[in-house]
């Protein structure tokens, strides 16, 4: 399968819609697709005339997060690695920060799965829909790495109980799940009603002014930082370190459908 164009983008007049295309990794976040993603965001933060971006996947999916084939395959010693990670860390942490500062009003979509940096990604926008097929998982502690970049905007989205439970169990909600616990704010019963939800809700954004609507915006985001001063640094550090460490069996386990090493057998 060709990735040529990891993410597609069409212009509907005030609305954008984004899709990660990547369909046969379940569109996993390839260095293309990130790069293609911080490009558009570019754009947006500039452009007055969109109002509305949508965010989706193809294929069914949404998001399977971090294309953790491009992790165990990062070159270079263990200090280039560590420093590569880092900075992949940072990267992912700085676009979920910037797709909720956008001006525009950002709706997930949400089909199939949302894992890792794509629950990122549902809970970075303003609004999420989904349908019955949608699954949530924050599993990165079952590949030996950490959730930091995406568990400030998890914590903000749920609250800090729920999310405590997301990424220290790291087990799959199904769409009833995370509607109850306010990971989406509407979850719909198949992907016709999907449709004709998010048609209803960017139908109702527009009525709003645009100026009105990115200084609301930005008057929510002066209630508070969504994490403390250094803390994507420090979840950018602990990130790099697992991913140069336990993740290497966390990862090849996956790969190969096995358990880890560390995995113990329930009592």
């Amino acid at each position: 399968m060709s990735d040529e164009q990891p993410l597609t983008v069409r212009r509907e007049g005030p609305v954008v819609r984004a899709v990660l295309n990547r369909p046969h990794r379940r569109n996993a976040m390839s260095a293309a697709m990130m790069e293609a993603m911080d490009a558009l965001l570019g754009e947006l933060e500039a452009d007055r005339a969109a109002r509305v971006l949508v965010l989706e996947g193809a294929g069914g999916h949404f998001c399977a997060g971090l294309d953790l084939g491009e992790v165990a395959q990062t070159p270079g010693d263990e200090a280039a690695k560590l420093s590569a990670q880092v900075a992949r860390n940072a990267a992912t942490g700085a676009r979920f920060a910037r797709i909720a500062a956008l001006p525009q009003v950002v709706v997930a979509r949400v089909q199939g799965g949302a894992f890792a940096g794509g629950l990122g990604f549902v809970c970075a926008a303003d609004v999420a829909l989904c349908d019955n097929t949608a699954r949530f998982s924050a599993p990165e502690v079952r590949r030996g790495l950490v959730a930091a970049q995406i568990l400030p905007w998890v914590v903000r989205r749920t609250g800090r109980a729920a999310a405590q439970r997301m990424v220290l169990q790291a087990n799959v909600l199904d769409a009833a799940a995370a509607a109850r616990i306010g990971l989406v704010h509407e979850a719909l019963p198949d992907a016709a009603a999907l449709d004709a939800a998010v048609a209803a809700l960017v139908a109702d954004l527009l009525r709003g002014a645009p100026g009105a609507v990115a200084e609301t915006k930005a008057l929510l985001a002066a209630l508070g930082p969504v994490a403390p001063e250094g803390y994507a640094a420090a979840g950018a550090d602990a990130f790099a370190r697992c991913a140069v460490g336990e993740a290497k069996e966390g990862i090849a386990a996956f790969q190969e459908k096995r358990p880890p090493a560390w995995e113990a057998a329930p009592p």
